[in-house]
Protein backbone atom coordinates (compact mmCIF):
# COMPACT_ATOMS: atom_id res chain seq x y z
CA UNK A 1 0.00 0.00 0.00
CA UNK A 2 2.82 2.42 0.47
CA UNK A 3 4.72 1.61 -2.13
CA UNK A 4 1.14 2.47 -4.26
CA UNK A 5 1.23 5.95 -2.69
CA UNK A 6 4.68 6.66 -3.63
CA UNK A 7 4.41 5.81 -6.68
CA UNK A 8 0.95 7.54 -7.23
CA UNK A 9 2.57 10.99 -5.66
CA UNK A 10 6.22 10.71 -7.87
CA UNK A 11 4.02 10.42 -11.43
CA UNK A 12 3.46 13.39 -12.10
CA UNK A 13 6.45 14.95 -10.85
CA UNK A 14 8.05 12.07 -13.80
CA UNK A 15 5.72 13.68 -16.17
CA UNK A 16 6.53 17.31 -15.14
CA UNK A 17 10.43 16.80 -15.58
CA UNK A 18 9.60 14.97 -18.98
CA UNK A 19 7.62 18.37 -19.91
CA UNK A 20 10.45 21.25 -18.63
CA UNK A 21 13.11 18.81 -20.64
CA UNK A 22 11.50 18.71 -23.43
CA UNK A 23 10.74 22.74 -23.21
CA UNK A 24 14.32 23.17 -22.72
CA UNK A 25 15.47 20.97 -25.48
CA UNK A 26 13.10 22.92 -27.92
CA UNK A 27 13.96 26.30 -26.62
CA UNK A 28 18.12 25.56 -27.35
CA UNK A 29 17.66 23.35 -30.30
CA UNK A 30 14.69 24.09 -32.98
CA UNK A 31 12.53 20.90 -33.22
CA UNK A 32 12.94 18.44 -36.05
CA UNK A 33 9.01 19.62 -37.27
CA UNK A 34 9.91 22.97 -37.43
CA UNK A 35 13.78 22.16 -39.05
CA UNK A 36 11.46 19.59 -41.40
CA UNK A 37 8.74 22.50 -42.05
CA UNK A 38 11.28 25.01 -43.27
CA UNK A 39 13.55 22.26 -45.72
CA UNK A 40 9.99 21.32 -47.12
CA UNK A 41 8.83 25.14 -47.62
CA UNK A 42 12.74 25.98 -49.73
CA UNK A 43 12.52 22.71 -51.35
CA UNK A 44 9.14 23.62 -52.96
CA UNK A 45 10.18 27.47 -53.19
CA UNK A 46 13.18 26.07 -55.42
CA UNK A 47 10.49 23.31 -57.24
CA UNK A 48 8.57 26.47 -58.29
CA UNK A 49 11.69 28.58 -59.21
CA UNK A 50 12.74 26.03 -61.41
CA UNK A 51 9.40 25.30 -62.95
CA UNK A 52 9.13 28.91 -63.62
CA UNK A 53 12.64 29.26 -65.19
CA UNK A 54 11.69 25.92 -67.33
CA UNK A 55 8.57 27.48 -68.57
CA UNK A 56 10.61 30.76 -69.20
CA UNK A 57 13.02 28.61 -71.44
CA UNK A 58 10.67 26.99 -73.53
CA UNK A 59 9.20 30.20 -74.34
CA UNK A 60 12.05 30.90 -75.81
CA UNK A 61 13.28 28.45 -77.41
CA UNK A 62 9.82 28.65 -78.96
CA UNK A 63 10.48 32.60 -79.90
CA UNK A 64 13.97 31.92 -80.99
CA UNK A 65 12.91 28.92 -83.05
CA UNK A 66 10.35 31.40 -85.13
CA UNK A 67 12.78 33.74 -85.77
CA UNK A 68 14.82 31.19 -87.04
CA UNK A 69 12.00 30.03 -89.47
CA UNK A 70 11.30 33.52 -90.10
CA UNK A 71 15.26 34.25 -90.74
CA UNK A 72 15.19 31.14 -93.08
CA UNK A 73 12.07 32.56 -94.74
CA UNK A 74 13.32 35.78 -95.87
CA UNK A 75 16.28 34.26 -98.50
CA UNK A 76 13.62 31.58 -99.68
CA UNK A 77 11.17 33.90 -102.02
CA UNK A 78 13.26 36.12 -104.11
CA UNK A 79 15.35 33.01 -104.67
CA UNK A 80 13.09 30.70 -105.44
CA UNK A 81 11.21 30.31 -108.80
CA UNK A 82 9.19 27.78 -108.21
CA UNK A 83 7.22 29.25 -105.33
CA UNK A 84 7.10 32.73 -107.45
CA UNK A 85 5.38 31.01 -110.36
CA UNK A 86 3.37 28.75 -107.86
CA UNK A 87 1.92 32.27 -106.69
CA UNK A 88 0.88 33.53 -109.77
CA UNK A 89 -0.43 30.23 -111.37
CA UNK A 90 -2.55 30.54 -107.96
CA UNK A 91 -3.41 33.85 -108.06
CA UNK A 92 -4.91 33.70 -112.06
CA UNK A 93 -6.86 31.00 -110.54
CA UNK A 94 -8.57 32.95 -108.49
CA UNK A 95 -12.74 32.06 -108.78
CA UNK A 96 -13.75 36.11 -109.36
CA UNK A 97 -11.67 36.42 -112.86
CA UNK A 98 -12.70 33.06 -114.03
CA UNK A 99 -12.38 33.74 -117.83
CA UNK A 100 -11.28 37.56 -117.18
CA UNK A 101 -8.06 39.23 -118.02
CA UNK A 102 -6.77 40.31 -114.90
CA UNK A 103 -4.84 44.01 -114.47
CA UNK A 104 -2.65 44.85 -112.31
CA UNK A 105 -3.08 47.91 -110.64
CA UNK A 106 -0.13 50.56 -109.36
CA UNK A 107 2.63 48.51 -107.75
CA UNK A 108 3.18 44.93 -107.26
CA UNK A 109 5.85 43.67 -104.34
CA UNK A 110 7.77 40.92 -103.63
CA UNK A 111 9.15 40.62 -99.96
CA UNK A 112 11.95 38.64 -98.56
CA UNK A 113 9.88 37.24 -95.84
CA UNK A 114 7.91 35.40 -98.07
CA UNK A 115 4.84 38.18 -98.83
CA UNK A 116 3.48 39.37 -102.29
CA UNK A 117 1.04 42.41 -102.06
CA UNK A 118 -0.31 42.97 -105.32
CA UNK A 119 -3.49 45.40 -106.12
CA UNK A 120 -5.93 44.30 -108.95
CA UNK A 121 -9.00 46.17 -110.93
CA UNK A 122 -12.21 44.77 -109.78
CA UNK A 123 -13.27 42.27 -111.89
CA UNK A 124 -16.19 44.02 -112.44
CA UNK A 125 -16.50 47.78 -111.83
CA UNK A 126 -13.56 48.60 -113.63
CA UNK A 127 -13.35 51.92 -111.18
CA UNK A 128 -12.99 49.93 -108.02
CA UNK A 129 -9.87 48.31 -106.85
CA UNK A 130 -8.52 45.55 -104.28
CA UNK A 131 -5.72 44.88 -102.68
CA UNK A 132 -4.50 41.05 -101.99
CA UNK A 133 -1.95 39.65 -99.64
CA UNK A 134 -0.03 36.13 -101.06
CA UNK A 135 1.26 34.93 -97.17
CA UNK A 136 2.22 31.55 -96.21
CA UNK A 137 1.16 30.20 -99.86
CA UNK A 138 -2.07 31.67 -99.98
CA UNK A 139 -3.99 34.53 -101.36
CA UNK A 140 -5.68 36.38 -98.88
CA UNK A 141 -9.75 37.33 -99.45
CA UNK A 142 -9.68 40.91 -101.85
CA UNK A 143 -9.93 44.16 -99.80
CA UNK A 144 -10.62 47.37 -100.91
CA UNK A 145 -8.73 50.41 -101.69
CA UNK A 146 -9.91 53.82 -101.66
CA UNK A 147 -9.39 55.58 -104.47
CA UNK A 148 -9.41 59.67 -104.68
CA UNK A 149 -11.33 61.13 -107.78
CA UNK A 150 -8.12 62.50 -109.47
CA UNK A 151 -6.67 58.75 -109.83
CA UNK A 152 -7.12 57.47 -113.12
CA UNK A 153 -7.23 53.81 -112.57
CA UNK A 154 -7.09 53.29 -116.67
CA UNK A 155 -3.89 54.63 -117.03
CA UNK A 156 -2.08 52.55 -113.98
CA UNK A 157 -2.86 48.98 -115.42
CA UNK A 158 -1.17 46.64 -116.94
CA UNK A 159 -2.22 42.60 -117.63
CA UNK A 160 -1.10 40.19 -115.69
CA UNK A 161 -0.03 38.63 -118.73
CA UNK A 162 2.93 40.53 -119.50
CA UNK A 163 4.43 39.98 -115.84
CA UNK A 164 5.89 37.19 -114.59
CA UNK A 165 6.53 36.93 -110.84
CA UNK A 166 9.49 34.59 -111.58
CA UNK A 167 11.36 37.96 -113.51
CA UNK A 168 11.43 39.13 -109.51
CA UNK A 169 13.79 36.62 -108.80
CA UNK A 170 16.13 37.90 -111.46
CA UNK A 171 15.70 41.47 -110.78
CA UNK A 172 17.19 40.37 -107.00
CA UNK A 173 19.90 38.81 -108.04
CA UNK A 174 20.97 41.48 -110.37
CA UNK A 175 20.63 43.97 -107.86
CA UNK A 176 22.78 42.18 -105.14
CA UNK A 177 25.54 41.11 -107.04
CA UNK A 178 25.85 44.93 -108.42
CA UNK A 179 25.69 45.92 -104.67
CA UNK A 180 28.20 43.57 -103.76
CA UNK A 181 30.44 45.71 -105.85
CA UNK A 182 29.74 49.53 -104.43
CA UNK A 183 31.50 49.54 -100.82
CA UNK A 184 28.88 50.15 -97.88
CA UNK A 185 25.83 48.85 -100.46
CA UNK A 186 23.26 47.42 -98.33
CA UNK A 187 21.13 44.39 -100.56
CA UNK A 188 17.77 44.51 -101.76
CA UNK A 189 15.29 43.66 -98.98
CA UNK A 190 12.37 43.59 -101.20
CA UNK A 191 11.78 44.20 -105.10
CA UNK A 192 8.41 45.86 -106.54
CA UNK A 193 7.24 47.01 -109.74
CA UNK A 194 5.54 50.81 -109.99
CA UNK A 195 2.66 51.26 -113.13
CA UNK A 196 3.02 54.45 -115.15
CA UNK A 197 0.98 55.15 -117.98
CA UNK A 198 0.50 51.58 -118.66
CA UNK A 199 4.17 50.78 -118.57
CA UNK A 200 6.06 48.95 -115.59
CA UNK A 201 9.18 49.47 -113.95
CA UNK A 202 11.68 47.43 -111.47
CA UNK A 203 12.37 49.07 -108.24
CA UNK A 204 15.17 49.72 -106.35
CA UNK A 205 16.28 52.09 -109.42
CA UNK A 206 19.37 53.30 -107.23
CA UNK A 207 22.65 51.76 -104.91
CA UNK A 208 23.75 53.63 -102.46
CA UNK A 209 27.31 53.36 -100.91
CA UNK A 210 29.16 54.66 -98.72
CA UNK A 211 31.26 57.14 -100.99
CA UNK A 212 29.26 56.39 -104.36
CA UNK A 213 25.29 56.08 -105.70
CA UNK A 214 24.65 54.49 -108.75
CA UNK A 215 21.33 54.51 -110.92
CA UNK A 216 20.59 50.79 -112.07
CA UNK A 217 17.11 49.99 -114.38
CA UNK A 218 15.76 46.58 -115.30
CA UNK A 219 14.31 45.74 -118.81
CA UNK A 220 10.51 44.13 -118.43
CA UNK A 221 11.61 40.49 -118.10
CA UNK A 222 14.06 41.37 -115.09
CA UNK A 223 17.28 41.69 -117.44
CA UNK A 224 19.69 44.19 -116.65
CA UNK A 225 19.40 47.58 -119.06
CA UNK A 226 21.70 50.17 -117.36
CA UNK A 227 24.05 50.85 -114.31
CA UNK A 228 25.23 53.72 -114.28
CA UNK A 229 27.31 55.77 -111.77
CA UNK A 230 25.18 59.40 -110.57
Amino acid sequence: MRKSIIIIICFPLFLGCEQITKSINETFSPGDSLVSKETNSDTKTEAKEIDVQKMINEALDKHNAAVKQLENKTTVLLKDKNELNKAEQALKKLPQYAGKEIFVYSTLYFYNDGRINIMLQHPENKKYVDTYEYRNGVWSDPKPVQLSVRDDVQKRLVSLNTISFTNAAKVFELYNKKAEEVEGASPATSIYISIWDNKMRWYPSTINGSRERYSIQFNDDGTLKTFTQD
